[in-house]
């Protein structure tokens, strides 16, 4: 991805999907993240990952990392505003 701008790269937070590296699971399923990737996502020893996956038609197609410190806020943002709708409709009963 030497070729890519870093604009283009970094717009991954804004929706946008980029391959950033190819890995390989080791006979133990470790993966190693690459030393730019971790430097670059903010990831150091010791921190923790949620493993998310995504599924079509039952097949796992996609597997994320998400930093542990920051998907607690993520639940929160996209769950806060059902949460407040469901308020609404109790208070209205």
């Amino acid at each position: 991805m030497e070729d890519t701008p870093n604009v283009e790269r970094r717009s991954s937070c804004a929706g946008a999907c980029t391959i950033e590296a190819v890995v390989s699971v080791d006979a133990r399923g470790q993966v190693v993240l690459p030393k730019e990737i971790r430097d670059r996502a903010g990831i150091a020893p010791g921190d923790r990952l949620a493993v998310v996956f995504w599924e079509k038609e039952g097949d796992v197609c996609c597997i994320t990392l998400i930093k542990a410190s920051h998907f607690n806020g993520m639940v929160t943002t996209l769950l806060s505003p059902m949460a407040e709708d469901l308020a609404g409709r109790g208070e209205q009963d």
